[in-house]
């Protein structure tokens, strides 16, 4: 399937989250829970509260696909990219998928069983230039800290979680991702 057949399906179909991985595999993700939903949303609030703030980088949703250097297709439930690279962007490359690696990304287990599909993803995140990525358990109230060049850290049973140096000042407060305020 090429890139804009693959577009097209993804446009088709929107209550299917689609993914490709780097052999062309397609694989289909139901969407997430109300649960995974509220929490996506506190996370990508209080990200999006610093980007006003710090204005160096755009943040994207969970339905944004990211062609990776690699050629995997990829949707996080959060990503920022710095403003320099998007507006690097030929006319061309402004229309479909964004055609580069997210500086930063977080994904939200919503199922503890996709742990290792997310962990493989975060992988090839990392592989692909991702600066840092954060990958959520919030039935164990854990976080996963990818960044480039440095082993993974697991953060257990934190308040929150800072984003120094990558997104200079950024903090999460992990009291609305563990808790969702209903």
């Amino acid at each position: 399937m090429t890139d804009k057949e693959f577009f097209a399906l993804c446009q088709e179909n929107e209550t299917v989250i689609y993914e490709r991985e780097v052999t062309g595999e397609i694989i289909e993700r139901s969407l997430p829970g109300w649960q995974t939903s509220l929490r996506s949303t506190s996370v990508a609030v209080q990200v999006g509260n610093w980007i006003k703030q710090d204005e160096s980088g755009l943040g994207f949703g969970a339905f944004t696909g990211f062609t990776l250097p690699n050629g995997a297709i990829r949707g996080p439930y959060f990503a920022w990219v710095l403003r320099s690279r998007i507006w690097s962007l030929v006319p061309e490359q402004r229309r479909g998928f964004l055609p580069l690696c997210p500086d930063f990304v977080v994904e939200l287990l919503s199922d503890p069983e996709e742990l290792n599909y997310f962990r493989k993803k975060m992988d090839e995140y990392i592989a692909c230039g991702l600066r840092l990525g954060w990958l959520i358990d919030p039935e164990e109230k854990v976080v996963y800290v990818y960044r480039l060049g440095e082993p993974v850290q697991k953060l257990e049973n934190a308040n929150e979680i800072s984003a120094d140096p990558e997104l200079p000042g950024f903090v999460l407060d992990l009291g609305e991702v563990w808790e969702p305020q209903l």
